[in-house]
């Protein structure tokens, strides 16, 4: 059984703990590592998995390493872990943003095994959506481990060139949040109407819910198909997003997205 170490106890890495012990994945068999205590004991004691301080015993306790460290922290993690581990062997999962195969495998050693991945938050609940890039160095049987490792946090794709990656993160990485303004937006004008708090969010969930399930449940439609389902001629929905379309609100996605893969970039440069 492949053995799994995450380095950093942050949502990123406590999402994808969750979804992979929540498939069935032997709890024993991970390994996280966290300076501060308080959120890997609360991963032991919610998930039964192991714990430790100290990088080096959990990257000597894995065969699979997943870096959830800050980008800026990455370069010194991995070189610390270069120096005292053999990890000739050991496949190397980066949760990173921002943080290229170039990078990490100056720190690591040129032929280390990296796959770079982006999850979402999402991920904690078993619904998150992964894009994935693998280096040439990992191998068929470390490339079908890393996929059922994200797999169990949700959806993933293999993307075709690694600066996609960077498009992983405008769309699904920061995605949620994008989400989550549009409803709290909603949630505050229907306060506004009169809603208390309680009905106004359970109203703004699950209209998202609603939408969201429709989407899935109905992969023959285009999402505009849907769009257009629900808007009648001279109603009220159409007035409602003629109001978005002409406050700009398409071209203001292209303009935030724009600005999300720009920042992963700048992030790059400067871990260079």
């Amino acid at each position: 059984m492949n053995k799994v170490a995450f380095i950093g106890a942050g949502n990123m890495n406590a999402g994808v703990i969750g979804g992979l012990v929540g498939s069935g994945f032997t709890a024993e068999n991970i390994i996280v590592s966290n300076p501060s205590p308080e959120k890997r004991v609360a991963l032991k004691a919610k998930l039964g998995i192991n714990e430790t301080a100290d990088n080096i015993e959990a990257a000597n306790f894995a065969d699979t390493i997943v870096l959830g460290v800050k980008p800026h922290l990455i370069a010194d993690v991995c070189q610390e872990i270069a120096k005292q581990v053999d990890i000739s062997n050991k496949c190397f999962i980066s949760v990173a943003a921002g943080c290229t195969l170039a990078q990490i495998q100056k720190a690591l050693g040129a032929n280390t095994a990296v796959v770079r991945t982006m999850p979402n938050t999402p991920s904690q609940l078993g619904l998150g959506m992964t894009g994935m890039f693998a280096s040439p160095q990992v191998n068929t049987e470390q490339k079908a481990f890393s996929e059922s490792l994200m797999l169990a946090a949700g959806e993933i794709v293999w993307l075709a060139q690694e600066h996609q990656i960077d498009h992983i993160i405008a769309l699904s990485g920061s995605g949620p949040a994008y989400f989550f303004l549009f409803m709290e937006a909603m949630e505050k004008q229907a306060r506004e109407y009169g809603f208390d708090q309680a009905m106004s969010r359970k109203i703004v969930q699950q209209t998202a819910l609603g939408a969201a399930s429709m989407v899935v449940e109905n992969p023959e439609l285009s999402i505009s198909q849907l769009r257009e389902n629900v808007t009648s001629k001279g109603g009220t929905t159409q007035a409602a997003l003629k109001t978005f379309t002409d406050g700009g609100l398409p071209q203001l996605v292209t303009n935030a997205m724009s600005s999300a893969v720009a920042r992963a970039q700048e992030i790059a440069q400067n871990n260079d």
